[in-house]
Formats: C-alpha cells, structure tokens, sequence
C-alpha cells in the first residue's frame, strides 16, 4: 500500500497543493519553518486524525480560511481508493470514501496506516506516562480502528465520572448526602469498567506483542555490545493503576476494575477526580538492569524511541500491508552510525516520508527522489 496523491486545501501554510507520489524513499528537504513537516503532518492526519504537533485542530487551518481539506488517493495492488478529510475547528469534522459521505470522520481510519517518528518522541522515553499511553493507542486504533470508539466512549465515561465526583465533593463539603448521585455513581462505574476492561486488555496484549520487536531493534540501532551479552537489552512492562494478580482478559479484568473503584472510593470523593483506570497507568521501559526513564544516556533513549516506532511498523506489517514510514527531521538528531542503522531498515518499506532541513543529514541514497519546499512553493528535483 502507498500513497499515489497528496492534495490540500487550506491547510497549515498552503492553500492549495498537489503532489503525485511514488513507492519507495521520497524526500521533502528545504530549510525549517517553510512547509516540510507541513506536507507529512497531512498524510499521517489521514491515517489517525490527530495531529503529532499540536492537541486541536485549529491550528491545522490556514489562517482566515473556515476549514481545510485533505485528500489522499491510495493505491494497494491494483487497487485505488480516495479519501478525503474536511477539518472544521469547533464542529464535527467529515469524512468521504471514494466520494462517497461516510456515517462518522473515524469510519474512515484504516484506510491508510502510518507510522511517524518525529523528534518530539524521546518523550517517548524521558516524558511523561501520556506519550507512552498514546502511543499504545494510537497503534490499537492503527491495528483495529473499531477502537477509536472503545477510547472516545472511554474519554467520554471518564469525563462524565469526574465531574459526577466533583459534585458529590461539592454536596459533601457543604454538608449535604446526595443519594441520588450516589446511585447514579453506581450506574457510571459498571459502564466504565466495562469499557476500561476492553482497552486495558487490548495494551496488555499489544505490549506483549511489542517487546520481541523493539527487543530487535534496540540492538540493531544501538549496536553498542558484543552478541551474546543481555547488558542492553530491553525490556517493556505494562504499569497499570491497580493490582491486576493473574487477570489479563476483559471478563477477568472488568470485576478486578470495578472492585479497585469500590474500594477507593472515599478517595475519589475526597479528591473529585477518577484515581483507576487505564488514563492512569504507564509503560515501563528498561535497558539492562534499570529504568531508561531517568537512567538512559540521550543516544540510548534515541535508539528506544526508535525501536518503539520500528516495532509499531513491524506489528502493521505483520497485520498485513506495509503502512507508510514517516521521518520528519529525525536524521539531523542522530548520529551516522544511527542514520546508517535507520537507513538500511527503512529501504525495505513500501514507502517512506522524509524530511530534512540540510540534505547532507540524509544518507545519499535515501534521496534520489525528493522535492525542494522553500517560500511556500514544493518543487520535484528529479
């Protein structure tokens, strides 16, 4: 699978483009600030509706424009689809497949797979437990888009939750027992964990599935002991905010989950906010003997975060065709025995999104094939 068009309407900085793409390598170079990440930022939003930079959508739209557009044609085998994405900040955005409207932006995920690995990931690594989460799933919704609807009604159930809380500690504080709520409560708590027992087991099984792959990767991009020594080898575990004992399918986890909020109930009344459940747990990464948060120098959290992302495209390979690899301005931040690393494991992608301010960051034969993008303007260099 590949992507054949790429064309954008008011979007970022362009207000129009059209670009026909290749398989294989493509490269986007040109100096910072004039449209490159601009370019991919529009593939992978196709793919997962969600933007790697910021948390909305608004900046996504050209300034004085109402909504932007983003169309990708697809091609797999002898096969073509088009599927187009109308961003509109503040209302629902909309979707078509092959021209046709379609129920729900989200019913179009997985027409398209992407894997994106941007200098912002070695928070991945050294930042907070909210990278890690999202990044388990993101590659859930990647591998089974049915569960962008397991977390939405997951976001949903917690933000009802948590304000329910705040208004039992609110009727508490003023001496006031709200029955009423109280029961409601119960009825938001057997929904919640039906819903977090999905989603929990669903990481618990990708994570496993994970650890072989970046294992392998870690240690073809670190390349740093002899084979045979275990010194680097890594290791991931899922943290999760309760104690799971042998539990790791849904019908087992569900009880577990609904009997930890019963027992810290007190605390979420006193608190007013929902203390268990997955938007509270963590993916615990170590190299050797300690944790690599913390501990990891800063070439070593490089090649983890790395190895994260080469994981994610191993386990969508596996699934079936190769998503789009996306580097946007990594190689500048490696050093040449690691571009080297990442040059040889990205030749065998379907095809792959690069982009980089200076040419020479970019291994000479990744960039056969590339547009110059400066001044608004993206010009194929043949």
């Amino acid at each position: 699978m590949h992507v054949s068009r790429l064309e954008l309407v008011d979007f970022r900085s362009y207000e129009r483009v059209e670009l026909d793409l290749e398989r294989g390598v493509t490269a986007f170079l040109g100096p910072n600030g004039q449209g490159k990440t601009n370019l991919v930022e529009a593939v992978d939003y196709v793919a997962t509706q969600s933007s790697h930079r910021v948390a909305s959508d608004q900046p996504l739209v050209r300034l004085g424009a109402e909504r932007a557009v983003v169309r990708l044609k697809v091609r797999r085998d002898d096969r073509e689809a088009l599927i187009e994405l109308e961003l509109n900040p503040g209302k629902a955005n909309r979707a078509r497949l092959n021209r046709g409207a379609v129920p729900r932006a989200r019913d179009a995920l997985g027409v398209v797979r992407t894997v994106l690995f941007a200098p912002d990931d070695l928070e991945l690594v050294k930042g907070d437990p909210s990278a890690r989460r999202r990044l388990l799933d993101d590659l859930l919704v990647a591998r089974q888009p049915r569960f962008a609807g397991v977390r939405a009604d997951y976001d949903r159930l917690l933000k009802q939750r948590n304000s329910l809380l705040k208004t039992l500690r609110a009727s508490r504080s003023g001496g006031r027992a709200n029955e009423s709520a109280l029961a409601t409560l119960d009825s938001w708590d057997a929904h919640f964990a039906q819903v977090g027992s999905e989603l929990l087991a669903a990481r618990l099984d990708l994570v496993t599935a994970l650890e072989p792959h970046v294992n392998r990767h870690y240690a073809a991009v670190a390349a740093s002991i002899a084979k045979g020594d275990d010194g680097n080898q890594t290791r991931l575990a899922y943290k999760p905010s309760l104690g799971l004992g042998d539990a790791t399918g849904r019908e087992d986890l569900e009880p577990v989950l609904l009997a930890e909020m019963a027992r810290r109930r007190p605390e979420e009344l006193d608190r007013g906010m929902t203390l268990v459940g997955p938007h509270r747990d963590d993916l615990d990464l170590t190299l050797g003997a300690l944790p690599a948060r913390g501990y990891a120098s800063h070439g070593e959290s490089w090649s983890l975060a790395l190895a994260l992302r080469l994981a994610a495209f191993d386990l969508l390979r596996a699934d079936g065709d190769d998503p789009v690899l996306i580097l946007d301005d990594v190689f500048a931040e490696l050093d040449a025995h690691r571009r080297e690393c990442l040059a040889a494991i990205v030749r065998e992608a379907e095809q792959v999104l690069i982009t980089a301010a200076v040419e020479e960051d970019v291994p000479k034969e990744l960039i056969r094939r590339h547009y110059a993008v400066q001044g608004g303007e993206v010009r194929r260099v043949d």
